[in-house]
Order: C-alpha cells, then sequence, then structure tokens
C-alpha cells in the first residue's frame, strides 16, 4: 500500500479543497508513491513524535494540525520546524496532514465531539456557500437513465439527506452533422431533430471532474452539450461547527462537569450560568470564538469550543453559555477518526496511535 492511496482514504472523507485558504493540508513531506509499512497518528507533529515514528518503524505520520503552515525558506535546523522535516526526509518518512478539511465535514473532528457528547440530529453551524455546481445536459432520451445513473455514482444529485436528485425535462434538440463529424444519430449535413431529456444535477466543486468524466464516458453523442452553473447556495453538510441537542435536558452544572470528564479537562472556563437546562449544543473544535453568533442564532443553549480570550467571553450577551475546554482537548479525539477510516479501508493494517502528550498547555 503506498501513501498515494492511503491519503485517498481519508480525502474520501474530507477533501482537500475543504480546508480554508489558511491551511496547509495534504501530503507535507515524502513521496506519494512510497510503500508503507506502518502508520502513525498524532494530532501535532514533535520531534518526539518523529523520534517514536522511528522506534516503531513507521514510515508514515498522519497529523491533524500541519507542520508547516508557510513556506520554509532554509532547513539548517534553526527551530522545531525546520529539524523535523530534515528529521523526516533522512529517515523516509512521510507525513501527511488533514487539518481544516477534516474540521468542515459533519463526520470530522466536530462530528466526533458530538459523538463524544450524546448529540443527535447534528448540523452544520456555519454552512459553506459558493461551493455547489449545478450540471445541465441534453441526453436522447433512450440513453437518459444510463447517463443519470452514472452522475449520481459520480457524486452528484445529494442535497441534504437525500441522494439521487435530479430535475428532468423533455424537449427535442436540433443539430446538423459536418463532413468531418461522426453522429450518433442524424445524417452528414442533414438537420437532424431529436427527442431529449434535458438533467439537471447538483454536486460540490471538488467533483467537477469526476462528474464530468462520467458525464462524457456515458453519453451517447460525440460532442455532449452541457452547462455547468455556480451556486450561491448554502452546502448544509459542509461548514464550520456544529449544532445538535441531547437526549435529555441537563442542568448546566452537571452538563459541564461531565464535559470535564469526557475531555480530561482539569480546568473548564466559562460565563455566567443562567439556571437554564441545556438541550441544544452547539461546538466547534480547535479555536472557534468566531461562531458564538451562529450558536445565538441557532438558540442554542451552550456553546463549547476552545482559545477564547478574555474580552470574548463577553460575546455570551447573557444570552448562551460559553465553555472553552481548551484547543487540544476539543481536537484530541481526531486520532480515533483517522483510525478508524485507515482500519475500515485495511482492517490489518500496521496502524499506531501516538503516545506522545503534544499538549503545550499544563494545568495546576
Amino acid at each position: 500500500m503506498n501513501v498515494k492511496t492511503i491519503c485517498e482514504f481519508i480525502e474520501e472523507v474530507a477533501p482537500l479543497s475543504l480546508q480554508e485558504t489558511y491551511d496547509n493540508a495534504g501530503l507535507i513531506v515524502g513521496e506519494s508513491l512510497m510503500e508503507v509499512t506502518s502508520i502513525l497518528i498524532c494530532i501535532d507533529i514533535t520531534e518526539d513524535v518523529l523520534q517514536e515514528a522511528i522506534k516503531k518503524k513507521c514510515n508514515l505520520i498522519i497529523s491533524h494540525h500541519p507542520l508547516i503552515f508557510s513556506g520554509l525558506k532554509k532547513l539548517i535546523g534553526q527551530n522545531e520546524v525546520e529539524r523535523c522535516v530534515a528529521c523526516a526526509i533522512k529517515n523516509d518518512i512521510a507525513i501527511y496532514v488533514a487539518h481544516t478539511n477534516l474540521d468542515n465535514v459533519l463526520q470530522g473532528v466536530n462530528g466526533k465531539i458530538a459523538e463524544k457528547i450524546g448529540i443527535i440530529n447534528p448540523r452544520i453551524l456555519q454552512p459553506k456557500q459558493n461551493f455547489l455546481l449545478k450540471l445541465i445536459t441534453y441526453v436522447p432520451i433512450l440513453h437518459s437513465y444510463s447517463v443519470r445513473d452514472a452522475l449520481f455514482i459520480a457524486g452528484a444529485g445529494q442535497i441534504g439527506n437525500y441522494d439521487t436528485c435530479s430535475f428532468n425535462l423533455e424537449g427535442f434538440g436540433t443539430f446538423r452533422a459536418n463532413d468531418k463529424s461522426k453522429p450518433y444519430v442524424g445524417d452528414i449535413n442533414q438537420l437532424h431533430t431529436e427527442p431529449e431529456l434535458r438533467i439537471e444535477v447538483i454536486f460540490p466543486e471538488f467533483l467537477k471532474l469526476k462528474v464530468l468524466e462520467a458525464l462524457l464516458k456515458t453519453h451517447p453523442y460525440e460532442e455532449p452539450a452541457y452547462d455547468i452553473i455556480p451556486l450561491q447556495n448554502t452546502w448544509n453538510t459542509i461548514g464550520a461547527g456544529l449544532v445538535g441537542e441531547l437526549k435529555e435536558e441537563e442542568i448546566e452544572l452537571e452538563f459541564l462537569n461531565r464535559l470535564k470528564i469526557i475531555f480530561n479537562q482539569p480546568c473548564l472556563r466559562y460565563t455566567n450560568l443562567s439556571g437554564k437546562k441545556i438541550k441544544r449544543v452547539a461546538l466547534c473544535g480547535g479555536s472557534g470564538s468566531s461562531l458564538v453568533s451562529d450558536a445565538i442564532l441557532a438558540k442554542a443553549d451552550i456553546y463549547i469550543s476552545g482559545d477564547f480570550k478574555y474580552h470574548q467571553f463577553f460575546d455570551a450577551k447573557n444570552q448562551i453559555l460559553i465553555a472553552d475546554i481548551g484547543h487540544f482537548e476539543s481536537e484530541q479525539f481526531t486520532k480515533d477518526i483517522f483510525f478508524e477510516i485507515i482500519t475500515k479501508k485495511m482492517p490489518t493494517f500496521a496502524v499506531q496511535i501516538s503516545e506522545i502528550k503534544t499538549n503545550p498547555i499544563n494545568y495546576l
């Protein structure tokens, strides 16, 4: 099994095109065709993690946080990033990262947090916009089923909890083939009218090449007609944060104490208690202080995230309870996501979870 194949397993869940512009997800160090002997999964890449990989004979490290956020100008060992990159290259260790692309999918970082808390009916808190495209094409009626099915298999036609979604309208297409053409129907230099079906399907932008390939492979015409239109619709299954409900209401302090246990957090910071019970929960793994207003709009009783600054706690405006459980603590279960993705595809492959504590914050 090579690096590229394993990366593709993760990208099926969290495509790289979903990462934020500031991010640096993907294969950061190593060759994509290198054979993988064993995998080490971690949250952060440090020198200790690299030594652990060497000791355990792992030649692929999969991390949530990128080792490199911006370009390196030198590799002379002046800081830990440079030393880690040099060590990985020297020991033929590939490094792959799934960061904000894994944050932005419903079954990613936030989905795992929701699972640990016991949230039902999860949905994206701040959905992405301008990520959807619409394909319109015209197909001879007798071939419409095969073309449409191919588009569905390629990933088109998914809207929320529904799949195989399309709009279809019968009509007539006209064309005249010239001497250089090889028409599927009609005669050379003769105007032809063909009963056709107009098919419309929606798909995310990252599937564009796959959807077009499916169309061109199954469409019978030598020159299929199609339009691709960008949409301004929100994409409700992709975006930042998550909101859902608890099965049963919980008293605020009891819920906060349960969070401490789940996330092994000895020092949880929170805003004033209102005395209202917790039912609807909004959350965002990592640094999610910017989503407080979205949590309020979603009518959440509590918003859980990390890295809140002093003044950002005032954003609660006595409308919501804010709980800061810590950046690392909120993302610690991301290792489980990587493990589950890979072992589901390769149950017997050697996948190990790092034992190194990389959280730079300590508590008294």
